[in-house]
């Protein structure tokens, strides 16, 4: 997990959170309810990456938009054959 600049936003998300729950219970307790989830949304969104990253393959083809294999669009390339 590496730090982006958007992770900027998040942060000062969770920060306004651990703000508004403080008032219901104590704040060690709220700031550690905002570092799990830091943490938990930046796992979430990492193998969520991973999984598009995997899907895609070579990459997507421009006129169907189906994946790529082997430098090879499994719906257009065949279908031309």
């Amino acid at each position: 997990m590496k730090f982006e600049r958007r992770d900027i936003v998040l942060i000062l998300g969770i920060f306004l959170v651990v703000l508004g729950i403080t008032q219901y219970v104590p704040f060690h307790y709220s700031a550690l309810i905002g570092i799990l989830l830091y943490f938990g949304i930046k796992l979430y969104v990492e193998k969520r990456h991973q999984s598009i990253t995997n899907s895609i393959g070579d990459g997507l083809c421009i006129d169907c938009g189906s994946r790529i294999i082997a430098n090879k669009c499994s719906k257009c390339d065949y279908s031309q054959e």
